[in-house]
């Protein structure tokens, strides 16, 4: 399990990152949407996903309330607040990405025209 989220991980970073370097916007959103994704999948494996398999995540009569018996909550809520965080970001980077499109009449990173689009002399 751990291997298969390793890879998961590795994947949309290499991907995101990919997509952070192409000078479209649309392009650089996405890409930063990947990279979210997996920082949120990172942090929720720090929870120890291998080792917290058939562990209540609430407390239940019976079983001694310390940390090994139980869940780890802090990592499910700080992906839970990276979820609405990301989100609002794209949101407001969508915005951003209308807005200089209207005005510079390009989406291209650098506000200018790629060189395969231009006229040639």
């Amino acid at each position: 399990m751990e291997i298969v989220l390793a890879i998961a991980i590795g994947v949309l970073t290499g991907s995101g990152v990919w997509l952070l370097l192409r000078p479209r916007t649309f392009q650089v959103i996405m890409g930063l949407s990947l990279l979210s994704y997996a920082v949120n999948l990172f942090i929720f494996s720090m929870g120890r996903l291998g080792l917290q398999m058939g562990k209540v995540p609430v407390l239940s009569a019976g079983v001694p309330q310390d940390l090994q018996h139980y869940a780890d909550p802090m990592p499910q809520a700080l992906v839970l607040t990276a979820i609405v965080i990301g989100f609002a970001m794209t949101a407001l980077f969508l915005v951003v990405l209308l807005a200089s499109r209207g005005m510079s009449g390009t989406d291209h990173v650098d506000g200018s025209h790629s060189r395969d689009t231009q006229e040639m002399p």
